[in-house]
Formats: C-alpha cells, sequence, structure tokens
C-alpha cells in the first residue's frame, strides 16, 4: 500500500490533537505520574495471526488518564476470514468474485483512556477514540458474456470476460475501547483490548480499464449488480466501452480487539 499525502495529513492532525490534550490535562499535575515513566510503547502480539501489524503509544496525564495512540497496517494480501465473510454474502456470483478479493489497510486512532484501578495504566478502563481507515482493494472481476448467433434456431455463446478492478475505500469511525491492562515487572505489561465496537462511514471506490464492446457492457452491468449483495456498503456503478467504476458509501462498522505487550520508560 502507497501512502498517501491525506494520510499524512491525517496522521499529523491526529497526533497534534492527541498531545496537545496531553499538555493541557498535564499542566494541571506537573508531579512526576509514575516513578517507573510516564509512557509505554506496546506492540499487538495477535494481530500477525492475521497478517495485521499495530502498534500503539501511551502516556500518562492525570492519575488514572492517559492518551494513546494507535497505528495498524496490513500488506495487501488475500482476504481474511473467508469462510466468515462468505456467510455473509447470498449471491454464489458474488462471493465467486470477492474470493479473490485481495486488500491492504492503514489506520490511525487517538484515544483518551480512563482507568478504574489504582493507577493509571493499571486495571480495567474505558477509552472512547475516533478511527480514520483506509483500505486498498484489488480484484479479477469475472463476468459472462451472452451472444446469439442468427441460426436457426437462435445459438447462444457464453464465454467469460475478466476485467481487473482497483481502488481505495477511506472510512471515518468513533468507538469505545473496554479492556483492561496488568503489570507484569517493572516495565513490562500487558493490555489486553476485550471489546472495542466502532461505527461512521466510508467512502471510495474501485475502477478498471479494459476495452468493452456494447455486448459486455451490457453483460458487466447486469452482472455487477450483484455487488448489492455486500454487506454495510451501498454501491453504484458506472460502464462504458473503457471499462468500468464502483463507487462504494454508506454506513462502516467495526471491532476492536487484541492482546499487546508494552514496555514502560
Amino acid at each position: 500500500m502507497k501512502p498517501t499525502s491525506t494520510k499524512a495529513l491525517l496522521a499529523s492532525v491526529a497526533l497534534l490533537g492527541v498531545f496537545s490534550t496531553t499538555q493541557v490535562l498535564a499542566q494541571k499535575d506537573t508531579t512526576d505520574l509514575n516513578p517507573g515513566g510516564n509512557n509505554l510503547v506496546k506492540v499487538s502480539v495477535t494481530a500477525p495471526f492475521v497478517n495485521n501489524y499495530s502498534f500503539q503509544y501511551e502516556r500518562a496525564i492525570g492519575r488514572k488518564i492517559s492518551a494513546a495512540v494507535t497505528l495498524h497496517f496490513m500488506p495487501k494480501s488475500n482476504l481474511p476470514f473467508k469462510e466468515d465473510i462468505k456467510e455473509l454474502i447470498d449471491n454464489d456470483d458474488t462471493w465467486e468474485n470477492v474470493k479473490n478479493l485481495k486488500t491492504g489497510n492503514f489506520s490511525i486512532a487517538p484515544e483518551i483512556r480512563f482507568y478504574f484501578g489504582k493507577g493509571v495504566f493499571r486495571g480495567f478502563y474505558l477509552a472512547p477514540f475516533v478511527k480514520y481507515a483506509t483500505y486498498s482493494a484489488a480484484m479479477p472481476y469475472t463476468f459472462d458474456v451472452s451472444v446469439d448467433i442468427p441460426t436457426t434456431p437462435v445459438t447462444t455463446i457464453t464465454r467469460k470476460e475478466t476485467i481487473d478492478l482497483d481502488g481505495n475505500i477511506s472510512t471515518y469511525t468513533g468507538g469505545l475501547q473496554i479492556g483492561a491492562q496488568w503489570k507484569l515487572s517493572k516495565l513490562v505489561y500487558l493490555d489486553w483490548w476485550i471489546i472495542g465496537p466502532n461505527y461512521g462511514t466510508s467512502k471510495g471506490h474501485i475502477d478498471g480499464k479494459k476495452t468493452l464492446n456494447s455486448d459486455e457492457q451490457q453483460a458487466l452491468r447486469e452482472q455487477l449488480k450483484d455487488l448489492d449483495d455486500l454487506p454495510l456498503v451501498k454501491t453504484s456503478y458506472t460502464v462504458d466501452g473503457n471499462g468500468a467504476k464502483v463507487d462504494f458509501d454508506g454506513p462502516w462498522a467495526g471491532l476492536r480487539g487484541g492482546i499487546n505487550i508494552g514496555f514502560r520508560f
């Protein structure tokens, strides 16, 4: 996945927001909050099992409050959890195309944590967060083209054509992370993201270039209707003699979870 100026700008804005909040809240208590250090850097130990990588920086800004920002990315690869996704798609033709999808993603999620244990970094917590994510997608889309041959009786010949579709979808969501964090040693912590539901909006498109005659255009239009069976997102499409474009728009839902190991300094 190639970085873009949009990602860099959003990342800068999010980081600035988190650390600006940190400075404002920290001014209320300038004493050292934790003799062992006010910072944690963490890495997910569960994300690599699904070809994901997640890192978090957390800083104490109060006796039981911290600010954190999470960076997450997944290199473009085959669709994970195929069998689970298959259960959400009723149309077999849609699944035959979606199963060949290759996708990757990048996200940034700032949050504020409120601990309910003895102090910051320890015990059960609630963490409202916002998240920006961009998902890349590429797939060979196969469609059937039927042509009538003027014989007696009329003979219909069906052949398969493929157009390579590629593009991105951006999402903006907000949610609440429920979790717990434990001190394993003086400098090592375990952070369990129990569940983090989030909800928001999505927008993006995929497109492909291919010279299409009138029969191929009509066949592709008809079969792109199958994408209406995709969960959550709404789709619209345009097809002409130069290829096709599919626009995605609508609500977006997600769920955060996992186990992280943190190092304090």
